[in-house]
């Protein structure tokens, strides 16, 4: 058992994220603030909630409208990103706030039960995050994957998949490529190809408020909505400052993240130096998110002209995104 030193996460958090690879918070969400954030929901798409004929997107990255400190919006979820990390001063302030970048599943007719996957290993979307820079052990950039629920989300209702077991498989791929690694997309490593060695799978269902904190690494994958429920969920970035340290002068000073890589490494302490150089790269998805951004804009000056209520968005100057949260 790892020792308790931690003012917020308990012990049996820290021997769960130490075994798993992830923690769920349940309700860590103020009720206020999903309710802010999926206010709009229905004039933002130009769909009409209650015929579903009109849901002609099932997936959808939406932008950005409304953005609160973490430590506001769900405190105990900021509690734990930051004992995860080791400590709020190790946090990039770019990541301390949260916003209504919503990710929508509302799936398609086409899908029935018979005609999902059942076994996990079959889905098709097994990824790691950060398809915005080049891929390193260290990287600061994705120093957690977090997914906020801001829906109930139930099985069979696009519940995003994970695999713990296959952190230390993907650690390793990056362990031996201090050159850096690229995201598939572009030509980089297929993160999918480990998980046929993978028998740990986790389908992350439950309620609006809820918030699962899952180490970088995490393999991950969206499920089919055959239930056509409306799922709802963000990924809030948290960013550190500085790369991921491995070789810390004390051991008490290395962060929870950095000993769950160091145990799947089998080591206790790793001289890691990268060998390439560190690249952002703009992600495709930039682009499509600020079109949406246009056309919402316009669904949402219309109906505050129809309605005589004030426009409710930080977006009035359609800022271009150059990364995708």
């Amino acid at each position: 058992m790892v020792k308790p030193k931690y003012s917020f996460l308990t012990p049996e958090q820290v021997d769960h994220w130490m075994e798993h690879g992830y923690i769920i918070l349940r309700g860590a969400i103020k009720p206020e603030y999903i309710k802010l954030y999926t206010a709009d929901l229905w004039v933002r798409l130009g769909f009409d909630p209650n015929d579903k004929s009109t849901w002609t997107a099932d997936r959808m990255h939406m932008p950005w409208h409304h953005s609160v400190p973490a430590s506001i919006v769900a405190p105990d979820a900021w509690r734990a990103m930051c004992e995860l990390v080791g400590g709020e001063e190790r946090l990039d302030p770019l990541c301390k706030d949260w916003k209504d970048n919503l990710i929508l599943n509302l799936g398609n007719d086409s899908l029935t039960p018979d005609s999902c996957p059942k076994d996990p290993h079959d889905l098709d979307g097994w990824h790691v995050d950060g398809d915005w820079f080049l891929h390193y052990l260290d990287s600061p950039e994705q120093a957690l994957l977090m997914i906020a629920l801001f829906s109930d989300v139930r099985s069979g209702g696009g519940a995003t998949w994970i695999a713990p077991d296959g952190i230390g498989r993907i650690a390793k791929v990056l362990y031996e490529h201090p050159e850096g690694v690229q995201s598939p997309q572009y030509g980089g490593f297929p993160w999918r190809s480990v998980i046929p060695e993978c028998s740990e799978f986790v389908e992350l269902t439950g309620k609006a408020g809820d918030v699962a904190l899952l180490h970088p690494l995490m393999l991950h994958s969206a499920s089919q909505n055959w239930r056509r429920d409306v799922r709802l969920i963000t990924n809030p970035p948290a960013i550190l400052k500085e790369p991921f340290d491995f070789d810390r002068a004390e051991r008490d000073e290395f962060s929870l993240v950095e000993l769950k890589t160091l145990r799947e490494l089998g080591k206790d302490r790793v001289d890691y130096r990268i060998t390439g150089k560190r690249e952002r790269i703009v992600s495709p998805r930039v682009g499509k998110t600020d079109e949406l951004l246009e056309k919402e804009m316009v669904r949402l000056r219309k109906h505050a002209e129809a309605t005589g209520t004030p426009l409710d968005s930080l977006r009035v100057n359609n800022e271009v995104e150059t990364i995708p949260w």
